[in-house]
């Protein structure tokens, strides 16, 4: 039996951290700026329009930003404000349909199949939702509207900021067709290269191989790979499950195996794993080390706490401790990793938060 084509609706607020500061502060607006740390050791967490036009982007460096916009300004993160403002705009969500999936404090997925006003279009609910939240908090947002989570989430991205984009049953295939590969969620920057270095550059590339050529090149996302290249997606929308974990890796151009360079490498990730717990609201009480040897060979190394780590200084220096006593590696290391495991339960529980016209 054929089902209807259900009504996904993604939702991605425009430069979140940024565009609330701005908001609240009215002598930012206009002007390019950062949310994150501007010292040696910082991270963008998020950039406003107007620096992305300098080329600043979220996780770069700060130092790397300050050279590419040298009137960037830099902007503290107030986690509180992101996560009631957040709250706001699910109570939104929420007042059309139940079937919410959060990704992140910024975007989540709706399910609007059957939605609680009763309205026959997904492209007028994800307006109404989009008015609702300009209109309540001052903020905007941009929608993806399409009959499953791949490409409503893509389309989201295509006329920001501001902006909606409907992709119907029927123009699925052609949107993905000429969509880049790097683009495609699931696909990720090592996966887009190694795609790159088989001539797959695009939606249509991904398409015109079969899926044993997929296999033997991509293993067991072989068959994700074969479905999304023509628009099929059959991932229900639903409520997150709890983390079990939040962690941060990086792979490397070159292995490294100077102390120098691997500490550095390991306070990068350290900051940005701390934006991370910071963003969602994970704290956890074991920190965990992972390295990646040139000979793809795994070793982990972990140090648990009595209480979740809430402090930046002593994740980095957790990190750093773990690390160091790994020193000298037997061979160049091509990835490090640091995590958080064992989740406070109260964090944990903190996150959780038919009709046949199916006009999108």
């Amino acid at each position: 039996m054929d089902f209807p084509p259900r009504k996904i609706i993604h939702i991605d607020m425009d430069a979140f951290y940024a565009s609330v500061e701005q908001r609240d502060e009215p002598s930012l607006r206009g002007k390019p700026i950062a949310v994150g740390g501007g010292g040696p050791r910082g991270v963008v967490a998020t950039a406003s329009y107007e620096a992305r036009k300098f080329g600043v982007r979220s996780a770069m460096p700060g130092a790397r930003a300050r050279r590419l916009c040298p009137d960037l300004l830099f902007v503290r993160p107030r986690f509180e404000v992101y996560r009631a403002v957040s709250a706001h705009v699910r109570e939104i969500f929420a007042r059309f349909t139940d079937i919410i999936q959060p990704l992140s404090l910024d975007e989540a997925y709706l399910d609007v199949t059957v939605n609680k006003w009763g309205i026959g279009s997904a492209t007028r609910v994800a307006e109404e939702i989009r008015r609702l939240i300009q209109q309540e908090t001052g903020l905007t947002a941009s929608a993806g509207v399409s009959y499953n989570k791949l490409i409503a989430k893509l389309a989201s991205d295509q006329n920001k900021p501001d902006g909606i984009c409907v992709v119907r049953p029927e123009e699925g295939a052609a949107f993905i067709a000429a969509m880049p590969v790097r683009r495609i969620h699931g696909v990720g920057p090592v996966t887009a290269r190694r795609m790159q270095a088989l001539g797959i550059e695009t939606g249509a590339d991904l398409r015109a191989r079969d899926l044993p050529f997929l296999q033997h090149h991509f293993g067991s996302s072989a068959h994700f790979y074969y479905r999304a290249a023509r628009g099929e997606d059959d991932r229900p929308v639903h409520e997150r499950q709890g983390r079990k974990s939040v962690s941060v890796e990086d792979t490397f151009l070159d292995d490294l195996s100077a102390e120098g360079a691997l500490i550095a490498e390991i306070d990068r990730i350290a900051d940005s794993l701390w934006g991370r717990i910071e963003k969602s609201g994970a704290y956890g009480r074991t920190v965990v080390l992972k390295v990646k040897f040139a000979d793809f060979r795994i070793i982990t190394r972990s140090k648990s706490f009595a209480a979740p780590v809430r402090s930046p200084d002593i994740l980095a220096d957790t990190g750093r401790t773990l690390l160091r006593a790994q020193l000298p590696l037997r061979m160049g290391a091509r990835l490090l990793g640091l995590g958080v495991h064992n989740l406070d339960e109260e964090e944990r529980q903190g996150e959780a938060g038919e009709q046949l016209s199916l006009s999108l």
